[in-house]
């Protein structure tokens, strides 16, 4: 016979679990309105917050009649025809020439301008002015009108982002900056680490403070100082200082900190007898680190993978200051800005411009996301 047990929470254990579930609500919720968000047409998502997206909005809008080089004479009467709206998917509610009331006539009623002439604006947006005299109008009555649109959901800008000119090449550009800046960092701080934890040497404590303090250290700070000094180097040596080559130096200057405090503490975790038990063997320092404590550090490896390969991938302000603009070299954060700018109001795009910037190191973190936290959390509170 099986028994169940019944799991039974204390107020205190309910208290933390609801406080967790709202914490991670809080976190999510963001993220959520902009991939809806990226999916609105353009219009709804500049009228009603992405919360309404699945709800009718009504929004308030305006058109011109055609001019008197678009009239027509028939039955006797002088007619101006056509429609207000651009699309299909908007209902006129209300209609008026005076913007400061737009419900005056609803659709389909007829008004009357003050040469008698009328005009009929239908739901769908068309429209007819007809008048007993030739209408003498160059260029078109403006009609404001309050608009009933359903929810509209649309690809259209992730085609616009993924058809710009440029997108592909910045897109390889990211890559051929991110990998060496994820891979440099990585080795030599796992060398470095290897170091700090189980080879003597004078200094050992004070240089391994000295990379601690360097966690503290604004990247803003550094960033004039550095690009100074590479303009030196380059100016030595007639080459130019914006280069993927100083991009990834700049990027492994400001990863080894990290990098080399979380792998040293997670290293130093690691049993001493294995250590030792190379060491018997004959092993080298060299061999001791790439037999044995390279495959222990993994987990180590991978959260900082995880985290350098996102911190290159996003940035923005180094690929500014140690790239140039070139389409060999502009990465997909300055392109994406550079869209922006060149398209003025066109600021929808940069919804799904965001989830196009993020697919990669999605799929970098999902792939090493088993050893994010057994490694972050080993790496950071043990050390000795």
């Amino acid at each position: 016979m099986s028994t169940s047990k019944r799991i039974r929470l204390t107020p205190g254990q309910l208290m933390v679990h609801l406080g967790l579930l709202l914490l991670v609500i809080l976190w999510i919720l963001p993220t959520v309105g902009l991939l809806v968000s990226s999916f609105r047409d353009k219009d709804q998502l500049a009228a009603t917050g992405w919360w309404t997206a699945l709800s009718t909005s009504v929004q308030n809008g305006q058109g011109r009649t055609g001019t008197s080089e678009q009239m027509v004479e028939t039955g006797g009467k002088f007619v101006i025809a056509g429609n207000l709206l651009d699309d299909s998917k908007r209902t006129i509610l209300t209609f008026n020439t005076n913007f400061r009331d737009l419900t005056a006539y609803k659709a389909g009623e007829v008004l009357t301008f003050k040469d008698q002439s009328q005009i009929r604006v239908e739901a769908d947006g068309s429209y007819r002015w007809e008048s007993e005299q030739p209408i003498e109008e160059k260029r078109g009555k403006r009609i404001f009108f309050v608009a009933e649109s359903p929810p509209t959901f649309t690809l259209d800008n992730y085609v616009e982002v993924l058809t710009s000119e440029g997108i592909g090449q910045s897109f390889l550009n990211t890559f051929v900056v991110t990998i060496p800046a994820t891979v440099i960092p990585i080795t030599i701080a796992a060398f470095a680490a290897y170091a700090f934890a189980w080879m003597r040497f004078p200094g050992r404590q004070f240089l391994f403070v000295v990379v601690v303090g360097l966690l503290v250290v604004p990247l803003q700070m550094s960033l004039i100082p550095l690009l100074r000094m590479y303009n030196n180097i380059g100016a030595l040596l007639d080459v130019s200082a914006k280069s993927y080559v100083g991009i990834w130096l700049a990027h492994t200057g400001f990863g080894l900190p990290l990098a080399i405090y979380l792998l040293r503490n997670y290293i130093r975790s690691l049993p001493r007898d294995i250590i030792e038990s190379a060491r018997m063997d004959g092993a080298s320092h060299f061999q001791t680190f790439t037999r044995v404590v390279v495959p222990l550090s993994v987990p180590a490896l991978a959260s900082f993978t995880i985290f350098q390969f996102l911190w290159v991938w996003n940035d923005l302000l180094v690929a500014l200051v140690f790239l140039g603009k070139g389409d060999d070299q502009i990465v997909l954060t300055s392109k994406m800005r550079e869209l922006l700018g060149s398209r003025g109001d066109n600021w929808e795009i940069l919804t799904s411009s965001a989830f196009i910037s993020i697919i990669v190191p999605l799929v970098v973190f999902f792939a090493l996301q088993r050893y994010f936290v057994r490694g972050l959390v080993a790496g950071s509170v043990k050390g000795g």
